[in-house]
């Protein structure tokens, strides 16, 4: 297990030349990063491992894959019709809008942390990993049920004695690729070896129930997958290409809502502004035309650059993976990047958008019934508020 400390400094002589291929566009060529050997030299044919001989860390090749998924959601399902009965709306005017036809939503005791820590925990026992053994939680949300994060909570609930670090990653619909990245990069730079990486989300909590624009969208959901290490001829993550643009974010937010006061002076008799008063963020407010317009376009740029970097072709691709935000949305994209409709994985009509969670709720149902099978190659991309979007060309096992 890799410690905070990061690098082991090592001891060899041995050479290793090799070019790095890494920049914030994605990988061209194997990676190279250092890598906690041990290694022995001889000198007149005595062998030699003193550390006093040598504190220089070595380069070795090292890669990453893809090896469990799991996911959850929770058990009460809202369908179209439900929501007609609390908004101006139909089955007919949903699905042919967005494709969705069903939602679930966290109720009761149900929580957000516990759906992630059960998907997290299906994603290790398909690798076959024991929680002693993950060296990092990356938790992808923008609805953790504490303002501080909640990996560490996951990391509690499944039983990491190694107190491995855990924290969130905030980034909504594009959460998950940039924590499937951000693992990448603990793996090749930092000497972990498993990596999970969660999408949760449940975007129910911020969304107002009397606009049908948006609350016929969203639901709750958790994915997981975890990233091992491996050498570099088994790498499974060819190339990736992330981005974000500020200027977007009047497209689609959720910003934080002060409660009004008719006081001049706090309670305390403190002047105007002081003490502040009690936020709270807002329900979600979407241009959706906008949105569509952004994502129909960005998403096959992001793609063809990430194809691009990895030294692949669109014919190399086996699944398109997208962010489950809209059907029109996701056949709009494999359009323009010539993908048939029988080689796009979607389950958006089952569970609604439900943002981190899409992509690894998605795959994890592609690969539990046989669609998705080992060394296939997939091209996923998520894109969302911010605006952020990125994508990954990635192979499953």
């Amino acid at each position: 297990m890799a410690n905070a400390s990061g690098f082991q400094f090592l001891t060899p002589t041995m050479r290793i030349s090799s070019s790095i291929g890494v920049n914030r566009s994605g990988y061209c060529h194997h990676d190279v990063i250092f890598k906690r050997v041990r290694c022995s030299v001889t000198s007149q044919g005595v062998e030699s491992s003193s550390p006093s001989e040598s504190r220089m860390p070595r380069l070795v090749s090292k890669g990453c894959k893809l090896v469990g998924c799991g996911s959850a959601v929770p058990h009460l399902q809202i369908s179209n019709d439900d929501l007609a009965k609390i908004v101006d709306t139909s089955d007919e005017w949903i699905s042919a809008r967005t494709g969705i036809r069903n939602r679930r939503i966290l109720t009761g005791n149900e929580s957000l942390t516990g759906l992630a820590a059960e998907a997290a925990q299906k994603a290790l026992e398909m690798a076959q990993v024991e929680p002693d053994d993950v060296d990092l939680i990356l938790l992808c949300t923008s609805t953790p049920e504490d303002l501080f994060g909640g990996a560490p909570q996951i990391q509690k609930a499944l039983g990491c004695k190694g107190n491995p670090l855990a924290f969130d990653i905030t980034a909504a619909c594009s959460g998950f690729v940039l924590g499937l990245v951000s693992a990448s990069c603990y793996i090749r730079g930092g000497g972990y070896k498993n990596v999970l990486v969660i999408g949760a989300d449940s975007l129910s909590r911020y969304v107002d129930w009397t606009d049908r624009g948006t609350c016929i969208l969203f639901g709750d959901a958790a994915g997981a997958v975890l990233v091992q290490a491996c050498d570099s001829e088994e790498d499974g993550l060819f190339g990736f290409d992330l981005h974000s643009d500020g200027d977007g974010n009047r497209h689609l937010n959720a910003g934080i809502k002060e409660k009004e006061t008719n006081h001049e002076l706090g309670t305390n008799g403190s002047a105007l502004g002081f003490p502040p008063n009690r936020s709270a963020f807002s329900c979600i407010k979407m241009n959706g035309t906008e949105v569509f317009r952004f994502a129909v376009s960005i998403v096959p740029q992001t793609i063809e650059a990430s194809l691009e970097n990895a030294g692949l072709n669109r014919s190399d691709i086996d699944w398109l993976l997208l962010h489950q935000a809209n059907q029109r949305i996701i056949d709009g994209v494999a359009t323009r990047l010539e993908v048939p409709k029988d080689r796009v994985i979607s389950n958006l009509a089952n569970y609604g958008n439900t943002s981190a969670a899409s992509i690894p709720l998605a795959l994890d149902e592609a690969v539990r019934s046989g669609k998705v099978k080992q060394g296939q190659t997939i091209a996923a991309a998520g894109f969302g508020a911010g605006l952020t979007w990125g994508s990954a060309i990635m192979r499953w096992g």
